[in-house]
């Protein structure tokens, strides 16, 4: 019997000490540990004004479009280096005929370049014949940035009315029709 009367005093104990528990004014209506310093009440909202900026937003774009390309003739096309060459070669054996000591060796230098400039003609005028131009389309791709403005809401000014005056705070969420707001008392000093 004893035992049966000490579970029942400790069930007792346990229902007495969580009613004080749930009883406990200084939390709040709540229960939110930081309303201790003062009551909290519900104020009525007045207006609320979204505060915007603009934002600038890159996006990348990849544009492509359609380029004709003709084959490369340049003085160092792989096409033409034979033809440049043997009118070198034939052009340093010409100078070579012309000419006596430093004279010679002039000779020589200026067939060579008159001679691979003769033969690299040739060559590309051979390659026009035979080839003709051989153009052709080729697709050429970038990637450029587009940028946009938007608006985005940085939070909200708030107008709430409480005990027939109005406030003005900023918050960064709307907060509907009423607001809570804490409600302390102390005294005036003289």
């Amino acid at each position: 019997m004893s035992r049966s009367i000490r579970v029942l005093a400790a069930a007792v104990g346990l229902a007495l000490a969580s009613g004080a528990a749930l009883a406990d004014p200084s939390q709040g209506p709540y229960g939110n540990a930081d309303d201790r310093n003062g009551d909290v009440d519900f104020a009525n909202v007045v207006h609320v004004e979204p505060l915007r900026r603009q934002v600038r937003v890159s996006e990348p774009v990849r544009e492509c479009w359609q380029e004709t390309v003709q084959p490369s003739e340049g003085p160092f096309s792989y096409n033409h280096i034979g033809g440049t060459l043997i009118g070198s070669a034939l052009g340093i054996a010409a100078g070579n005929q012309i000419g006596h000591g430093r004279g010679k060796d002039a000779a020589r230098i200026a067939g060579a370049l008159i001679g691979g400039a003769i033969g690299h003609n040739v060559s590309v005028d051979r390659q026009r014949q035979l080839y003709g131009t051989q153009s052709r389309t080729v697709e050429r791709c970038d990637v450029r940035y587009r940028d946009s403005y938007e608006e985005r809401v940085d939070g909200y000014e708030v107008t709430y009315e409480y005990a027939g005056r109005q406030y003005v705070t900023r918050m960064p969420y709307d907060p509907g029709e009423r607001l809570r707001v804490r409600v302390d008392v102390a005294p005036a000093e003289a």
